[in-house]
């Protein structure tokens, strides 16, 4: 449901879009939205993602921790 004049931030995704934009498998996307894993909102059988609380979820667990493992000495 992306529209020409919706902002970045009232941009709402369906789980093919969402999981297109964080680049792994829908299915993967809608297990993570059951488990309460990643922000969603539930509307009948389908699922909607907010960009900006994608984004906003993607900032945190990058602050969160280590994206690799530290260089060994």
């Amino acid at each position: 449901m992306t529209t020409e004049y919706a902002s970045p931030s009232t941009t709402i995704w369906n789980s093919v879009e969402a999981a297109e934009y964080l680049r792994i498998h829908p299915r993967t996307l809608k297990r993570m939205a059951r488990n309460g894993e990643i922000p969603s909102i539930q509307i009948g059988r389908l699922w909607r993602f907010r960009r900006s609380d994608l984004d906003a979820w993607l900032t945190r667990k990058v602050n969160s921790g280590p994206l690799s493992m530290p260089p060994q000495q």
